[in-house]
């Protein structure tokens, strides 16, 4: 298949590199100049969609989509599909697919979930959105970047899955941290803490599969120094995504509200800018109440 890749970096380049290495050919561009194995380099984004049948977006927000989808749209082939994979707000993933429905193209919107361990892997996880033709042609590349894509709907549900889910993640890592602070203060060893909350009720992600205590469970990014495996600075980008989606919905979420306002202030006026959004635990355990 002949691909274009628009947004080369962490993600990205990765994913396209997965693709070429799987025998398509893919032509990339990133305004940064990266690079990604295996793949040929345009001058420009309108130069590398020239001619490909599906054109992959990987991009930092909603207003950098929009400005790239209006730029590259017109030098698509009528019947090419637009597959975008960044995260942005519901607003721009249906505004761009309805600008790329009107020109003859079909649209996807696919947030991916798994990280640039998953993007280098093939396992990620894509939430997708758009018509069912569209998906049908993408399958084949969502399973050689991916262990799974599921189709959520129309366009925009793909954002709004990952959006949802990533409210659940902040919210039950918070409630892992501040339960594994309460147990460090009550004289309960994080080990038995781990194992009984692992096998019972308070089960969770956060908990069994990520836990952001130091040698406790599988190895995490709290085993190195809390260097990020998922950014505290993007957790704070989707869940204000998601409030944005709740707003503009009427949806009450007071949880999603909260862990929000948790993350927004561990970035940007703590320490927790650039380290693993887990990194909530030893944000805790240096607190008090009140």
């Amino acid at each position: 298949m002949q691909i274009a890749f628009i947004g080369l970096g962490n993600m990205g380049a990765p994913m396209a590199a997965n693709l070429a290495k799987a025998g398509h050919a893919v032509t990339g561009f990133d305004v940064a100049g990266t690079a990604a194995e295996g793949v040929s380099s345009a001058a420009s984004a309108p130069e590398a969609v020239k001619g490909a049948q599906v054109v992959i977006t990987m991009l930092p927000n909603g207003d950098i989509l929009r400005g790239v989808a209006a730029e590259i749209i017109p030098h698509m082939q009528k019947g090419a599909v637009l597959l975008d994979c960044s995260t942005v707000d519901v607003d721009s993933a249906r505004a761009v697919a309805e600008q790329a429905t009107e020109a003859g193209l079909m649209a996807l919107d696919a947030p991916v979930s798994g990280g640039i361990g998953g993007a280098s892997g093939g396992t990620l996880t894509f939430m997708v959105g758009g018509p069912d033709e569209a998906f049908t042609i993408a399958k084949p590349l969502f399973d050689i970047m991916g262990q799974k894509a599921v189709h959520c709907g129309a366009s925009g549900n793909g954002q709004a899955a990952k959006i949802c889910n990533n409210m659940i993640l902040g919210v039950t890592m918070i409630a892992t941290c501040e339960a594994f602070s309460l147990a460090d203060k009550l004289g309960l060893s994080r080990e038995a803490m781990f194992d009984v909350v692992s096998t019972s009720s308070g089960y969770s992600w956060s908990m069994n599969a990520y836990c952001p205590a130091p040698g406790v469970g599988p190895t995490s990014p709290a085993d190195n120094g809390y260097k990020p495996g998922f950014a505290a600075d993007l957790m704070l980008k989707d869940l204000r995504l998601s409030q944005q989606a709740a707003e503009a919905a009427d949806a009450d979420t007071p949880m999603g509200q909260a862990a929000t306002e948790l993350y927004r202030t561990f970035v940007e006026d703590e320490d927790g800018k650039g380290r693993d959004f887990s990194a909530m635990l030893p944000r805790f355990e240096k607190r008090h109440r009140g």
